[in-house]
């Protein structure tokens, strides 16, 4: 199970977003310099407030380790193989066809594919029934604000 604590910014509903800063995982993290929480920025994760939060109050936010890997797998793997899918598709086949350049084509059809990966994947991560198991969890209430 990872977990991280963060602070409630906001509530809106019956979502809460909560703001997490870097942590010690963040030092072994291998995506770490591609990352807005390294950089010293909050990362801003919007759960699910089952537990009633209110603004301020530190909760604690976990996800289980196969969801994470599950995860990985479609933001890293998928596009990798569209990447190395499209450009054999466009160097060996569309660009004798065309009569194109093949090293071109397999660059130009590489990165076109590995695009539409990344925006299908956005798409099915931005509709209202996307998979629920996949998204961190309000797990506890670490301390509230009193008020």
């Amino acid at each position: 199970m990872i977990t991280e604590r963060g602070i409630i910014d906001k509530i809106k509903g019956r979502k809460a977003t909560v703001k997490i800063q870097r942590s010690s995982s963040c030092a072994s993290c291998e995506s770490r310099d591609s990352c807005e929480v390294h950089k010293g920025k909050p990362m801003a994760i919007e759960v699910d407030n089952r537990l009633k939060a209110q603004e301020k109050d530190l909760v604690e936010i976990s996800m289980p380790s196969g969801t994470f890997l599950v995860l990985s797998l479609y933001v890293y793997f998928i596009p990798v193989v569209a990447l190395i899918s499209g450009a054999y598709v466009g160097g060996t086949f569309l660009a004798p066809r065309l009569g194109l350049n093949a090293t071109g084509c397999s660059v130009v059809l590489g990165f076109l594919t590995m695009a539409a990966a990344f925006l299908i994947l956005r798409y099915f991560d931005k509709t209202p029934g996307a998979n629920r198991k996949y998204r961190p969890k309000m797990t506890r209430i670490v301390k509230r604000v009193s008020g």
